[in-house]
């Protein structure tokens, strides 16, 4: 759905965040970047990293959107797809600021992909 700004505080115009937006479980942070959204006014910018595992399977998804200050800041368990996710909501209050989240996350993934073989070897 679409939400329309309109913030007025003493006649001059507040705009409102923009920020990126996926719905929970999506599987892919890039997915997350592909809506930027315009926040109801007073909303703040989330980012939601949740994990969950299924016998040896990790999962990991993703939630981008606008949020009210009460979904800041908070952790606690998903259910989606046949499996508990433990999630934790990060909030930031300037445009398209739920961003870093994802991108670290790609970035993180990445450097532990390539350190394993290398870890691998100094245990061996």
């Amino acid at each position: 759905s679409f939400y329309l700004c309109s913030c007025v505080v003493f006649l001059w115009q507040v705009s409102c965040l923009k920020c990126y937006t996926c719905v929970f479980p999506a599987i892919s942070p890039l997915d997350c970047l592909k809506f930027p959204l315009e926040c109801p006014a007073g909303q703040r910018c989330l980012s939601s990293v949740a994990t969950g595992r299924r016998g040896a399977l990790q999962m990991t998804m993703y939630e981008k959107s606008c949020a009210v200050n009460s979904q800041c800041g908070l952790s606690g368990q998903k259910y989606a797809s046949g499996v508990f996710f433990n999630y934790t909501n990060v909030c930031c209050d300037t445009d398209l600021c739920n961003e870093a989240t994802a991108v670290a996350a790609l970035i993180w993934r990445g450097l532990m992909l390539w350190m394993l073989p290398a870890l691998g070897l100094l245990l061996a």
